[in-house]
Order: C-alpha cells, then structure tokens, then sequence
C-alpha cells in the first residue's frame, strides 16, 4: 500500500484564548439578593416614612419644628463629612445615613430645645454612635439614640419635663404638660395619698382623650405626638420591607400586656391603649428599634428583641422616674443584640453537622 503523501500536521493551540467553561464565582451566602435594595433606598423609604410625623410636627409646632429637624440633619451631615475626613475614608453622606440619623434625633428632642443641643446631639450621634465604631454597618447602638442620650444626660434641664411646657407660649399645645408627665404626677400624688383615685384628671382618663393622643393633639417631642403618624409611617417601611414587622410586633405587644396589667393593679392611671398611644412607644417600635445596623439577624431574635424593648419601656415609665423609656430601652437591648443572635442561629439545611469521632 503506498504510503499517503500528506503528512499529519500537529494541532496549534492559541494559548492566548482560554479554555470554555462555566464560570464559578466563590462568594458568602445569600447567594439569591436584590440588587435595587442598596443603603441608600432603604434610607430614602425610611425618610419617606418619616415624612408623615414630619408633617404633623410642623402642623402642631410650626416653625420651631422645622428649625429643630433642619439643625439636626445639618449637624449630622457636617459631623459625617468631619469624621470621615479625619478617618481617611471616601465620603459616605450620599447613602443618606446622616440625614436618617438627624431626622430622628430631631423629631426626639422637644420644641424648646438650644440650638447648642441639636448641634452637640447630632455630633454625639455621628461620632460616638457611627464613627467610633468603624462608620455604617459597624455600630451596635443605634446612632440617634446615643446623641439623645448624651444631650438629655448633659443637659438634663433643658430636656426634662419642664423644657416641653411653656406657660405664655404662642402654641396652645405646650401650654400643658405632656400625658406621660401627668400620668407620672398622678401616680406619684396617689402613692403619697395625696390625691384619690377619684381624682383622675380629665386628660387621663376616658375614651374621649384618646383622639387628640391619636392624631397628636398633645404635648411631647416633635415626632411622638401623633400615634396615626407614626403608624401610617410604620406600616410604609414594613410594607417595603425597610424594617421588620417582628420588632415592632414584638415591642407594640409585649408593652400593650404589661400596660394592662400595670393599670389592672393600679401601678399607673394609663390604660393600655392610652400608653400604647402615647409618647414615642409607636415611632420607636417603627423608626429606632428597627435600625437594620443596631437590631438583630434572625427573625425570632428579632420577634424576641421587641418584646424585651416593649417590657423594659413599661418597667422604667412605671417604676422610674422618667415618664418615657423608649430611648434607654433600645439602647440596653442593643447591648443584647449578639447574644440574641447567638441563640437563634438557624438550623442549617439538612440539619446540623455530626460531630468528628
């Protein structure tokens, strides 16, 4: 047989063109997310949901309102842009976070509060509850309520109970004395027998009063008089999902029970439904516990994590000295956070792993 004239050429291979095959990418679960839910869209519907507590503070304080809120988100946006620079880092204000943080210390602080507070407050808030920590995503306390805290500890006169009323005021609101005061007051005249239990005042007591406490014809800070606000707000973030119904559910319930059982035993002159709907019990539940950075992981953590915030409002409204609690208590269920998350951690799928040996 004659032997083919053609010879076998060897293969050339283009080493500059890879190889086909599937692309693997090694990246920490989830692996199934939403791309459009970023920062600053969460930010943007909490300020969305703010906007009716917004309003509602300027329809009952007027122009005092929108000089105390202004202030508070200047200051925080300056303190951001600050501690960044001295932290070397690119500049965050444009995820929003600052202005968050400014709008809910300002609707915390009461209408007659020194511009010096709002500054001092909004400063506190961003460093010593933001920076100190690392910058967004990295604090355990929720950042408003630490520079609440530090303003309302430095400056004790300028934020208690009498920085809210004013007797020859231009408002008719803050001519009287906020519920929670009152109901504080009450409490404490009837342990002394100084007064009797037929001696309720009018605001007190009855269904009638509670419409003003609902739509937020009374005293308080600029964000907490209106419960319909707050719960209109409320329900525009769970609805988003910008904020977890768990928490609130949990906070909401576990205040509204020991409320009830607070009255039944004549421990305070509140109903349930009047300290449910007083004070900032409702825009905490929605705006400050449900801090993404500050609150817990799972939702059982989460479910556990309001109803320790709703326990503690109603131990330290009944049995200390301050008519309100919200701030403190968000703040030492923060502190609990990782051990919330500790003891909820899922199982994963297909059960846990066996142990070695």
């Amino acid at each position: 047989m004659a032997q083919s004239d053609r010879t076998e050429q060897p293969e050339v291979v283009d080493e500059e063109q890879p190889e086909t095959g599937p692309a693997l990418e090694v990246a920490p679960s989830p692996h199934l997310s939403e791309l459009t839910f970023t920062t600053r869209r969460m930010m943007v519907d909490v300020l969305i949901g703010l906007a009716p507590a917004i309003a509602m503070a300027i329809v009952v304080f007027r122009w005092y309102a929108v000089v105390q809120v202004g202030l508070c988100v200047l200051s925080c946006v300056a303190a951001e842009a600050l501690f960044t620079w001295m932290r070397g880092r690119p500049l965050s204000i444009g995820d929003g976070s600052a202005v968050v943080t400014g709008v809910i210390l300002g609707l915390s602080l009461p209408w007659s509060a020194p511009w010096y507070v709002a500054v001092i407050g909004s400063t506190a808030a961003i460093g010593l509850g933001k920076a100190a920590f690392g910058g967004l995503g990295c604090n355990i306390f929720n950042p408003a309520m630490v520079g609440r805290a530090f303003v309302m500890l430095s400056f004790a006169k300028a934020l208690g109970a009498s920085a809210y009323t004013e007797a020859g005021a231009d408002l008719t609101v803050v001519t009287q004395a906020t519920p929670l005061t009152l109901a504080k007051k009450f409490a404490a005249d009837l342990a002394a027998g100084k007064v009797g239990a037929a001696d309720l005042p009018v605001q007190l007591g009855g269904a009638r009063e509670l419409w003003p406490l609902f739509v937020g014809q009374v005293n308080g800070s600029l964000g907490e008089t209106s419960a319909l606000a707050a719960l209109a707000g409320g329900l525009y973030l769970c609805l988003r999902r910008s904020a977890s119904w768990e928490i609130p559910a949990g906070m909401i319930g576990s205040a509204f029970v020991c409320a009830g059982l607070a009255n039944w035993v004549g421990l305070t002159p509140f109903t349930a439904l009047h300290h449910l709907i007083s004070g900032s019990l409702l825009f905490g539940a929605f705006f400050i516990a449900t801090d993404p950075v500050s609150s817990p992981l799972t939702p059982r953590a989460k479910l556990y994590f309001g109803l320790c915030i709703g326990v503690l409002v109603m131990l330290i409204r009944v049995f200390s000295g301050y008519p309100e609690g919200v701030m403190f208590a968000v703040l030492l269920m923060n502190a609990a956070v990782p051990l919330l998350n500790r003891w909820t951690i899922p199982v994963p799928v297909g059960g846990v792993a066996p142990k070695a040996g």
